[in-house]
């Protein structure tokens, strides 16, 4: 007899963009769909560890509360101390302790393995090869998955410097495969595809290509993928004008993300397989006409 099939929920990365997974989740678990466990990266990794916690709608909810709380200070704090700081340590522009604040705070428990749902978080060490964390501090993993290459330090867990999830070549994707599961819902952030000019800032700037970083990935991924594979990719918001580095839009982004993935749903999105089609890339007319 073989094992029975498995559920996986893959959760990429996106900066602020991370607020549509929670509009995601929200109606995949409306429509009863229970992953068997959750892997997730940078953005990814804080909402996977936040579900895995309480898997199920109010979990969903206590997440989407968090989501509509948040401001760019919370997890991007600019202020005269961390400007000079900037000048005492060259390597990175944003001090990581509010960040860590903020998971410490609103996390149910202390290590991976504690959580109700397994949990998967992916960080990239200095050769850009996937570390998997499944045991030990959420908060270690979550920072490392998190610290996207010059925005925010490396984090070293057992002596070995590690960066953001997203520039490992394997992605969660392959992951989740790797890891058992048959059949994966992947929630991606997406990227800002009608910003009618890139973010203003430099942290801005380097978030917007790491989305297009993470995208473009999932289409490779999604094509070399193997037939056998039940794969279904929740719609990516479009047309989207939201830098991953404004905050201020979270609760529209989990509103048009839920909307958007119950019409998915109900239109057969949970038996259709996704193609890298899906994710193709494109341009909006300007928006001033």
């Amino acid at each position: 007899m073989g094992t029975a099939a498995k559920t996986a929920f893959v959760l990429a990365g996106g900066g602020s963009l991370g607020a549509v997974q929670v509009g995601m989740l929200r109606s995949l678990t409306a429509a009863g769909v229970r992953p068997d466990f959750i892997v997730g990266s940078s953005v990814g990794a804080m909402n996977a560890c936040y579900f895995a916690g309480q898997p199920d709608a109010a979990g969903v909810e206590g997440l989407a509360r968090i989501w509509l709380s948040l401001r760019r200070r919370d997890i991007f704090p600019f202020t005269l101390s961390a400007a000079l700081g900037l000048l005492r340590h060259a390597d990175y522009l944003v001090d990581p302790s509010s960040l860590r604040g903020l998971i410490e705070r609103h996390l149910s428990y202390v290590a991976l393995q504690e959580a109700r749902l397994p949990v998967y978080i992916v960080a990239t060490d200095m050769q850009g090869i996937a570390v998997t964390f499944s045991r030990g501090s959420a908060v270690e993993a979550i920072m490392a998955s998190a610290a996207a290459p010059g925005i925010f330090p490396a984090v070293e867990v057992d002596g070995a410097p590690l960066m953001d999830g997203v520039i490992a070549a394997n992605t969660p994707l392959w992951l989740a495969m790797t890891l058992g599961a048959s059949r994966i819902f992947v929630l991606p952030t997406g990227y800002a595809c009608a910003l009618e000019k890139p973010p203003a800032s430099a942290v801005g700037r380097g978030l917007h290509a790491i989305t297009l970083l993470i995208a473009w990935q999932l289409i490779r991924d999604l094509e070399r993928l193997p037939e056998e594979i039940d794969v279904h990719l929740a719609p990516a918001l479009c047309p989207l004008n939201v830098s991953p580095y404004d905050f201020s839009r979270a609760g529209e982004l989990v509103s048009r993300a839920a909307a958007a993935s119950q019409e998915w749903i109900a239109e057969g999105g949970l038996t259709r397989r996704a193609t890298p089609a899906d994710l193709a890339p494109h341009r909006h007319a300007d928006h001033h006409g």
